[in-house]
């Protein structure tokens, strides 16, 4: 068990695992933005387990490496026969999710990859890179408060975010947001 990325990336080559039941909300923070080099570096499959009804984060999900996605609400023999048909080498996805997937597969999404990203943030999250924006160059604390949050959760916010839009920090993410929230206000 993990409480963070970190600690999930910490403990898997020691724990080899065979199938890996990722929680979307991962300490508070999407789990999304790793997702990726976690199926990219680790042979296990990933099930991920969300409480979000969200078919975007569904679809992220199994475009990015997942081989399921579960609800937190189903019942614990449902999760259970998911686990077990990941560990078999099947896809475990509600119809409404396949049906969204296989469409964009077939397709293609007609988003650009920056879209899609915009779209997994969350209202609270876009208010933050909005006021980042807005505040050029102040103090994380400076921002917290305006947004009346402590500094630990602000950071917080801010890894989910990086992790969504694939940024390394403030500036990329002060660039990204200056480009393309620009141009989606225009759209």
């Amino acid at each position: 068990m993990a409480e963070n990325s970190d600690e999930l990336f910490a403990k898997l080559p020691a724990a080899k695992p065979d199938v890996i039941l990722l929680d979307l909300d991962l300490g508070g923070i999407s789990s999304l933005g790793c997702l990726e080099k976690l199926t990219a570096g680790a042979p296990a499959r990933v099930l991920t387990l969300t409480g979000s009804n969200d078919p975007a984060v569904h679809q992220h999900a199994v475009v990015h490496g997942a081989r399921g996605v579960v609800h937190k609400q189903v019942a614990a023999e449902v999760l259970l026969r998911a686990i077990q048909k990941v560990h078999l080498g099947e896809i475990w996805l509600d119809r409404n999710t396949l049906g969204q997937v296989l469409t964009t597969l077939a397709h293609g999404d007609k988003k650009s990859s920056e879209a899609i990203r915009l779209d997994l943030l969350t209202a609270k999250e876009r208010q933050i890179v909005a006021m980042i924006v807005e505040e050029k160059g102040a103090r994380i604390k400076v921002i917290a408060d305006k947004m009346h949050m402590s500094e630990h959760t602000m950071r917080n916010h801010l890894t989910s975010i990086y992790d969504k839009l694939e940024v390394a920090g403030r500036m990329e993410l002060h660039l990204f947001a200056a480009e393309h929230l620009a141009r989606e206000a225009v759209h």
